[in-house]
């Protein structure tokens, strides 16, 4: 006899919800932009009734925050799990550069920028992503703080070239934009890290892909 399905709880299916309204709404804002992101089309590319929305959120900027956060705290969870791994192996400068450089690009950082420019006018949505950016952050400082006690160099030398790595990057996606040339960006990419590797003197193999930079869809 076959074994009797098991019926899903309310927490679960209330989950699975939750989780296709989150994927919907970075999906449209990363699509469209945040400026034509409706709860129209947040329902719809999530296969769910406005209702079915509404039973979970009372404003689309509630469903944008729990959206955002939730996409941050993906990102964080891989950032620590990465720091830790590192921790534990040891690895390259390189490495790191191109593990920020493919999570940065991966959507991430052009999702922000639909996003940041409504903080700087709404402070209640400001608060709400706060905490959650302080803890992506400390992600990412988990990393260099890792690559400083293998090194053995003060972790506030660490955190300054991480601030500096990660305003290079985000200059770069953004100029992505409007100028489509791998090349220029590979460039770019392998000069940083010639110097991260500077910062950080060690005996390290060649990179097996120096300029670490994939195609951005």
């Amino acid at each position: 006899m076959a074994e009797k399905k098991r019926s899903r709880t309310q927490g679960e299916r209330s989950a699975e919800t939750l989780a296709r309204i989150r994927k919907a709404t970075i999906d449209v804002m990363y699509e469209k932009g945040l400026s034509r992101t409706s709860t129209v089309e947040i329902a719809a590319v999530a296969g769910l009734s406005r209702g079915a929305m509404t039973h979970h959120f009372s404003s689309k900027e509630e469903i944008l925050t729990d959206a955002i956060a939730s996409m941050l705290e993906e990102v964080n969870q891989k950032l620590f799990a990465f720091a830790e791994d590192y921790a534990e192996r040891g690895g390259t400068t390189d490495e790191i550069v191109d593990y920020i450089w493919q999570f940065m690009s991966d959507r991430l950082f052009y999702v922000t920028m639909e996003y940041l420019p409504e903080t700087r006018h709404n402070a209640d949505f400001k608060d709400r992503l706060i905490p959650v950016v302080r803890r992506f952050h400390a992600g990412l400082d988990a990393i260099w703080s890792a690559l400083a006690r293998k090194r053995g160099v003060p972790e506030d030398h660490a955190r300054i070239v991480m601030n500096a790595t990660m305003c290079i990057v985000r200059g770069m996606i953004a100029q992505t934009i409007l100028r489509d040339d791998q090349e220029y960006y590979a460039q770019m990419l392998a000069f940083w890290k010639d110097e991260v590797r500077r910062l950080f003197p060690a005996a390290e193999k060649a990179s097996p892909n120096p300029s670490g930079v994939e195609a951005i869809s």
